[in-house]
């Protein structure tokens, strides 16, 4: 419900927005205008580009070979997505890779991480090439966390000074000098503005522990939305903020365009600064119609760093070129709720009210307690929509890489299975005359609650895995609806169908009322 209510809110905000600019757009600058340093400094000083010429070859060598490895294997895939009830297929083609049992959570689709390679973890490749493409990116990400914590600390000294030099000889070189400057403040000289605790936040706020990999190629896409408030042009991402991250952390984004004879300069009519052949990332202050954006554009191998509460105050999008592109978007994401042994250990605690006797080895709940059946049914439906049913609808993408995810996906769906039978147990009970009427009634109207939830999104499931868009996608990356079964199967103590349950539930809870 709160995400819905989320997803209207930014809706009226847009409508609200596009209806005071009417016909007008937005001033937008590009480091080629004479006001963009000013502008950035006072109202983006938290966006950090770094050009190419910063990063280490041989660390670029590495993480290109390893995209043009993973596309060579089919290694990207288009995401089937949800937004406002409707699924869509995205334009551009993601995987995510990452610490082991970690995953990630956009338009409500949870991605699982390929795994990089982790020390105490058995992660078998399913090729050696596979295996250095994950490395790479591994790499990859520890260079991005040492330049974030810089720029963090650069941050830190630069707001404590007065800039005494403003004068813009060449603006663009300029732009990147000043930058890279920021950055590349030490420890030491910081040490007498920022405390010794801060240093533990910074390190915490740039502990990248996933990348989500993207790639397009826009001239092979039918159609791309146009950026509507600034007249920006073609977009592959539209703007939005960044999902699901720990408060305040930094965003780190490798760029890599396939430039060739497609990035010269564009002969169509250039829109106002902004070459249409070459990508840009886009900024904005979120639903503000005063401040011009910024379009600032992405060269192969340059990167750079949203910091602190950017990515909260501001929203970006990312504007198309004419070449094809990957990007490499570090993230530190919020796995409080979105690691293997956070779902492991809440599967293990609702277990812990299932108990098998020693003799008959029957299997009974120790509480009937409303608080205790509510809290195992929730876990229950967490681990079968927010894991299983996640997994499962993204096909067997997975496989390309490692087969890693399939032991912890069996051992769930172990858990799982323990839970029907428990819901099974509980309704047995609640049958019963015996049953105080008070307490009896009250865990019935919190049984049915829950279990209304998951009738209503099995059927969301199964009509998402059954759609057109799902449909579309080639034949190894096709939802399978799963867990699922059929009636005949007696192997499960409940129907896939929980109607007539529900139904039976209610007529109990008005025969005791």
């Amino acid at each position: 419900m709160k995400r819905r209510a989320g997803e209207r809110e930014k809706e009226l905000k847009k409508k609200k927005l596009l209806e005071e600019l009417g016909n007008n757009r937005l001033p937008y600058v590009t480091p080629a205008d004479a006001d963009f340093h000013q502008l950035w400094k006072t109202k983006y000083s938290k966006l950090i580009i770094r050009k190419s010429d910063t990063v280490p070859e041989e660390l670029h060598q590495m993480v290109q070979e390893g995209f043009l490895t993973l596309q060579k294997h089919d290694c990207f895939f288009q995401d089937l997505v949800r937004i406002k009830g409707k699924d869509f297929v995205t334009p551009v083609s993601r995987i995510l890779i990452g610490n082991p049992g970690c995953t990630y959570k956009y338009l409500n689709t949870r991605l699982f991480t390929v795994p990089w390679p982790t020390k105490g973890y058995d992660i078998k490749y399913c090729s050696p090439q596979i295996h250095d493409a994950c490395k790479a990116l591994i790499r990859l990400n520890d260079y991005l966390h040492i330049e974030a914590v810089k720029a963090l600390q650069g941050q830190n000294l630069f707001e404590t000074k007065e800039i005494k030099d403003t004068t813009v000889i060449d603006r663009e070189q300029n732009f990147a000098t000043s930058l890279t400057e920021k950055g590349s403040v030490s420890k030491d000289q910081s040490s007498c503005c920022v405390p010794e605790d801060d240093y533990i936040s910074l390190k915490n706020r740039t502990s990248y522990n996933l990348t989500l990999l993207n790639y397009m190629d826009p001239l092979q896409m039918l159609y791309l939305k146009q950026e509507p408030y600034f007249g920006m042009g073609n977009m592959a991402v539209s703007w939005h903020h960044d999902e699901n991250l720990v408060e305040r952390s930094t965003v780190a984004v490798y760029s890599y365009s396939c430039e060739g004879s497609a990035v010269a300069e564009s002969n169509e009519q250039k829109l106002k600064g902004r070459d249409p052949a070459v990508w840009h990332v886009g900024l904005k202050v979120a639903w503000d119609i005063e401040t011009p954006g910024l379009a600032i554009p992405l060269h192969q191998g340059d990167f750079y760093l949203m910091l602190d509460d950017l990515n909260m105050t501001h929203q970006h999008c990312v504007l198309a070129g004419f070449s094809p592109r990957f990007s490499s978007t570090h993230r530190v994401a919020d796995c409080s709720r979105g690691t293997l042994e956070y779902i492991i250990g809440q599967c293990e605690l609702a277990l812990q009210n299932l108990q098998t006797d020693s003799d008959s080895m029957a299997l009974s709940l120790k509480s009937l307690e409303t608080a205790v059946v509510k809290q195992v049914e929730e876990i229950h439906n967490e681990v079968e929509f927010e894991w299983l049913r996640q997994f499962w609808f993204q096909g067997k993408r997975y496989l390309k890489f490692t087969d890693w995810w399939l032991k912890p996906m069996a051992k769930l769906e172990e858990f799982w299975r323990k839970m029907e039978i428990m819901t099974s147990l509980v309704l047995s009970e609640v049958g019963k005359e015996e049953q105080i009427k008070e307490q009896r009634n009250e865990t019935i109207s919190c049984f049915l609650l829950v279990l209304t939830e998951r009738q209503r999104l099995r059927k969301e499931w199964t009509a998402r895995c059954q759609s057109e868009a799902a449909e579309s996608l080639p034949e190894d990356q096709k939802p399978e609806c799963r867990p699922f079964w059929t009636d005949d199967e007696c192997d499960m103590p409940l129907p896939y169908d929980l109607e007539e349950v529900i139904a039976n539930l209610q007529n109990l809870v008005q025969w005791v009322e």
